[in-house]
């Protein structure tokens, strides 16, 4: 039996950290798709923060999220740079710009029925095959993932 618990399933930690790998040595190609509208990569936009150390821009391929009219961002396996900027600069830019902008304040959602329902958004929303993944991997997420709602800025 798997340990499952606060820090999640020790095999879905692994196995999403090298599906995550793997993306960002896709990443090059997944942007030329994107720009030139190749189908399937509806709602994946690139994330820009600046470096919390660094202060430099920093651009993350990632799926927004659509729920009550509301959008989100978040990654699966809990913490990553990404995340931890975002958080430390409390705004994102979305490229290409979602409804309401593309700058955007982010506020962390804590467990409860807003983040479950992003969770459950996942299952739906990324493109194949992570849908498939995040609904086998679903506990671990609902587990460790962190999740962000953006909130449109005056800059906007």
């Amino acid at each position: 039996m798997i340990a499952t618990g606060a820090r999640g399933s020790v095999a879905w930690r692994l196995a999403l950290r090298v599906m995550y790998r793997l993306l960002r040595v896709l990443d090059p190609l997944i942007r030329s798709g994107l720009q030139m509208g190749v189908g399937g990569l509806d709602g994946v936009v690139a994330v820009h923060v600046a470096g919390r150390r660094s202060g430099r821009d920093r651009s993350t391929l990632i799926t927004l999220l659509g729920v009550g009219g509301e959008w989100y961002i978040g990654h699966p396996n809990g913490d990553t740079g990404w995340t931890r900027n975002a958080e430390a600069a409390g705004i994102v830019r979305i490229d290409p710009p979602a409804a309401g902008g593309d700058m955007f304040s982010v506020v962390r959602l804590p467990p409860g029925s807003e983040r479950d329902a992003v969770i459950r958004a996942t299952r739906t929303q990324q493109p194949f095959p992570g849908n498939l993944v995040y609904r086998a991997a679903s506990r671990h997420i609902a587990a460790v993932g962190v999740y962000f709602r953006l909130v449109p800025t005056a800059a906007s």
